[in-house]
């Protein structure tokens, strides 16, 4: 065991529950990238479903162990169908996961998130550092959904963020910093190939899904769930030469995942 590892993160034991429980992650969420996101879920052994109609999305929240929300392919229709599922999931207990994919990027855009926000309990709010930025209210502007700029310290924005919200934040990127009211993580496990792919922020949020589904605490679920993503990703690196080698490569890694290779690679602190 690397005797850094803290016993409480302990990313290998809870892709271990994930693996034995196979929690279904239901998800209301991105067009671009939903075939990705359901794989990500299923390759790590949990059970992912995706329904977006206001007819059946709350019963179909009410079957699953966690949400996962994504406003990448945004509509008015489909913010009514999130606060559906979402108000569901808030009746049941179960978490919540928004990625706030593309904010800063539009008025319409922030105006729908902070909607969310305000009139549905979310549990893990997860961006970029330029998403979060323009979350906190700072004045960022995104490029479409890739990453801006941003001056602040992430660490500092994250624990404010989540202590003014009352969730656990997640801002990804070549370290992730994960903090909610009591403490912060960093995880600085991944590859840069990864922001050559479509779809890999998108995948990140359904794998939160699936670790806070077997995980009540979130800030432990989310750091966990990234360490082990970021693990897959720097094995896919190996011996790939493009970003379609790698994608395919990121699964598979993803779900041979060992307890060796875990506890040898995590670069985790928290």
């Amino acid at each position: 065991m690397n005797p850094k590892m803290n016993p409480f993160l302990n990313p290998f034991e809870l892709l271990q529950k994930v693996r034995q429980q196979a929690p279904v992650v239901h998800h209301v969420t991105n067009w671009v990238t939903i075939y990705d996101c359901a794989q990500i879920v299923k390759t790590l052994g949990a059970s992912p479903v995706m329904a977006h109609a206001p007819e059946e999305v709350a019963e179909m929240t009410r079957l699953a162990s966690a949400l996962v929300l994504n406003i990448g392919t945004l509509t008015v229709e489909m913010i009514g169908a999130m606060k559906l599922a979402a108000a569901a999931a808030n009746q049941k207990g179960i978490p919540v996961i928004l990625d706030v994919c593309g904010a800063g990027a539009t008025a319409f855009r922030d105006r729908m998130i902070f909607e969310l926000l305000d009139q549905v309990k979310i549990n893990v709010l997860k961006g970029n550092a330029s998403e979060i930025a323009r979350v906190s209210g700072l004045d960022v502007r995104a490029r479409g959904v890739d990453a801006a700029e941003v001056a602040a310290d992430l660490a500092e924005l994250a624990q404010t963020l989540a202590a003014h919200r009352q969730v656990t934040v997640a801002i990804t990127g070549a370290v992730d910093v994960v903090a909610d009211g009591r403490g912060i993580c960093r995880v600085r496990n991944g590859d840069a190939r990864m922001t050559g792919v479509v779809g890999t922020g998108c995948m990140a949020a359904s794998v939160i899904g699936a670790f806070a589904a077997v995980e009540p605490d979130h800030r432990r679920a989310a750091a966990a769930a990234l360490c082990c993503y970021g693990i897959a990703g720097e094995l896919a690196a190996r011996g790939t030469c493009g970003p379609a080698s790698f994608k395919a490569a990121l699964f598979d890694c993803l779900h041979n995942l060992d307890q060796a290779t875990v506890e040898g690679l995590q670069r985790l602190e928290g």
